[in-house]
């Protein structure tokens, strides 16, 4: 049987194996995805994650659950090697190897990027990953504990200041959440005021969203001003060592929380194989998904999603180029499948071509913006629309019933206030306590009994 090797499983991948699942028939290909986590995140729902909207769990689809027919290698792909078809597999434990395919599919997605700013390495952390967002949240809540019980001054100002980088639409949505989060954590702190807490986006361009009109970002603007959230546009951040903010106005300030929102770029893997790659780094790849170099088509070599420079026929994308979003890589999995059995049975494939549903956003509980064309919804009827539409949106419907299950509850029990930030060093507690044996007693050196001095003559003498 061909041996289809899916590099990488989230949007793109995931769907391409599901797909794949139903549309094989018995014996016709082997499936292999290889991803170094066991599950596909959910991004749009990552902004809600860290203000405790939504369980982390319910965000995320198990690989192994869903794709029942599919090899799940829970590892990462270090290298590729087209010309022999041959992939280089590195695990968590144990020594790296090489697996052998016939059809490749890159889906290795995005990582965050970022600029040579001091301190950014260090402090920032970005919004790519449950992880990040868990770790966001409880930051949040930590921070406000800690603020709780200490006097006015420079240190419970810092834990009080929570800085995003970027205002496109994962920036603004996860400032607009966390500023809704915080809303709400103030009611439940007597010791904390809402002029306690200060929310800084930082934005280089003179614009946030340019997904939406000018008109929908203004009001956007309007919004976060309302509640007291600041947006600097026109302004860059120029250092963030020791969490110090330095921006190019000449404004400075401390922060706790420093979120990194501004951009990504293909997954780096792509620089350790021999596919060809366009100057922004991702992977060439024509309309109906087939990589290409200079000479035309690359046999058995197909790419999808953030990695891959999927033209955009309709004309609209940035750069002639689909947009790096949820909403084309869904999309792109599911052609890929098709294409990749059609392909295999001797038919025809077929291009992607997808025009944009719309732009929507949430922006805290009750407030949200939609945009289609040149028709823009805000407030409370654009949050519902939000929810509506990733609520859909998610796959399998055991997760969307988990997730559409907690916004529901949450309208009667109230967001989860608690911090699980220990669960970074669980062992603390335990060790702390733990009795251990008492070290062993120093041993006596046994005392020198010497024979008295006639015995001794005696033993001489003979």
């Amino acid at each position: 049987m061909p041996k289809i090797l899916i590099v990488g499983g989230g949007y793109a991948g995931f769907y391409t194996a599901w797909k794949l699942e139903k549309q094989l028939r018995r014996g016709e290909a082997e499936v292999t995805v290889v991803d170094p986590r066991p599950y596909m995140t959910y991004q749009p729902f990552l902004p809600e994650i860290a203000a405790g909207s939504i369980d982390p769990r319910h965000s995320v689809v198990h690989l192994r659950s869903h794709l029942t027919k599919t090899k799940v290698i829970t590892a990462a792909v270090t290298g590729v090697n087209h010309a022999s078809k041959k992939a280089t597999i590195t695990p968590a434990e144990g020594e790296a190897y090489d697996l052998d395919y016939d059809i490749i599919v890159m889906t290795a997605g995005s990582v965050s990027r970022t600029f040579p700013i001091p301190g950014v390495a260090d402090e920032a952390i970005g919004m790519k990953n449950i992880e990040e967002a868990v770790a966001v949240r409880d930051r949040v809540l930590t921070n406000f504990d800690k603020a709780a019980q200490l006097p006015a001054g420079p240190e419970r100002d810092r834990l009080l200041t929570f800085v995003v980088i970027g205002g496109g639409f994962a920036g603004i949505e996860t400032f607009a959440e966390l500023r809704s989060f915080a809303s709400a954590l103030v009611r439940r702190y007597p010791e904390i005021s809402f002029e306690d807490t200060h929310f800084h986006l930082i934005e280089a361009m003179g614009r946030i969203m340019p997904e939406v009109s000018l008109k929908t970002s203004h009001w956007v603007l309007k919004n976060l001003a309302q509640r007291g959230a600041q947006v600097h546009l026109d302004t860059q951040l120029t250092s963030a060592v020791g969490g110090k903010i330095e921006l190019s106005t000449g404004e400075t300030f401390e922060s706790d929380l420093i979120v990194w929102t501004a951009g990504v770029m293909a997954h780096p893997v792509l620089r350790n194989t021999d596919l060809p790659t366009e100057e922004r780094g991702r992977l060439r790849v024509q309309s109906d998904l087939r990589v290409i170099n200079d000479d035309g088509i690359v046999a058995d070599a197909w790419g999808a999603g953030d990695v891959s420079a999927v033209p955009d026929d309709t004309g609209k994308g940035v750069g002639g180029f689909c947009v790096p979003n949820a909403q084309h890589a869904v999309r792109q999995g599911k052609l890929l499948s098709k294409n990749i059995v059609a392909t295999l049975r001797g038919e025809g494939v077929k291009k992607y071509f997808h025009q944009p549903a719309g732009a929507v956003a949430g922006l805290g509980l009750g407030v949200g913006v939609f945009q289609k064309g040149k028709l823009g919804i805000t407030g409370f009827p654009a949050w519902v629309m939000h929810r509506g539409y990733h609520g859909l949106a998610m796959p399998t419907w055991e997760r969307k019933i988990r997730v559409i299950g907690n916004w529901v509850l949450n309208l009667f029990l109230g967001r989860d206030f608690a911090s699980l930030q220990d669960v970074e060093t669980p062992r603390v507690a335990f060790e702390t306590y733990a009795s251990r044996p008492r070290p062993a007693a120093p041993v006596e050196p046994e005392p020198v009994v010497k024979a008295p001095a006639r015995t001794r003559a005696k033993a001489v003498a003979k």
